[in-house]
């Protein structure tokens, strides 16, 4: 007995709130349940050609073409390779899964029940691609100046750390010096959890010093995943806060 094919019109009445979080709202909504539409819908509902595919593989373009104008006027000292390395880390990987998360956008994907079963709307590589998809569904429908708002908005944190940080940073060597300008110790990273299959791994891990968690971050490799727990410890700071708590207590004490 063949499955009962998903509504594409019950579909599409539930991406109006994506359209609210995104701040556009689609002439062709089509387009829209084509860019949130896993690869695995058609493989289970043997549907063709509906899918994220072509979306994600325009969206790639639309994206590195808005960051390299954006890095070439921004950026006016720094030489050919220097932008490279600038424009490699806004299009990351890690980079577009952040920005699907934030928009929460695996909760709008469709998918079959054994991708979605498998961790599918949490995947790195799902959310990275269904963020490109999304940036090609918005170029079609409309045009490149509101693609380019949409995605310069998208990646204004991104774009702000760029003038803070050198892009060569090491963030886990960075850490370590910091830390080790107040104890000898070394924090150390704790996977936490690892979801996924063997080729399609997620990790979660956070990095511990003296006790306190300094952040958390996650990644499709371990490595991935330190780098990123490292990168919130340096955002948050906390070490700062404790050090700060143990004066006023040692204060106290003495006081008494």
């Amino acid at each position: 007995m063949e499955k009962p094919r998903p509504s594409r019109r019950l579909f599409l009445s539930k991406v109006n709130p994506l359209e609210d979080r995104i701040g556009y709202k689609f002439r062709n909504p089509l387009l829209l349940a084509e860019a949130l539409a896993h690869p695995s819908v058609r493989h289970e509902t043997q549907r063709q050609h509906f899918d994220n595919q072509r979306l994600e593989f325009l969206g790639d373009a639309v994206l590195q073409l808005v960051m390299t104008e954006h890095l070439f006027g921004h950026f006016k000292d720094e030489a050919e390779g220097k932008l490279t390395k600038l424009r490699s880390r806004l299009v990351s990987r890690e980079a577009l899964t952040v920005h699907a998360a934030a928009l929460e956008l695996g909760s709008y994907l469709m998918m079959g029940r054994g991708e979605e079963a498998s961790g599918g709307r949490v995947r790195n590589s799902t959310l990275a691609d269904a963020f490109e998809a999304l940036v090609g569904a918005i170029y079609l429908d409309s045009d490149l100046a509101t693609a380019r708002q949409f995605i310069l908005e998208q990646a204004a944190g991104d774009l702000a750390q760029l003038v803070e940080e050198p892009v060569d940073i090491n963030p886990k060597g960075h850490l370590q010096e910091l830390l080790q300008a107040i104890s000898p110790r070394s924090p150390v990273y704790e996977v936490l959890s690892q979801t996924g299959p063997e080729h399609e791994k997620t990790f979660v891990v956070r990095a511990v010093w003296e006790g306190i968690t300094l952040g958390e971050g996650t990644g499709r490799s371990k490595k991935q995943a330190e780098t990123a727990a490292a990168v919130e410890a340096m955002r948050e700071k906390r070490w700062e806060q404790t050090a700060e708590e143990n004066s006023t207590a040692a204060s106290q004490g003495a006081a008494v």
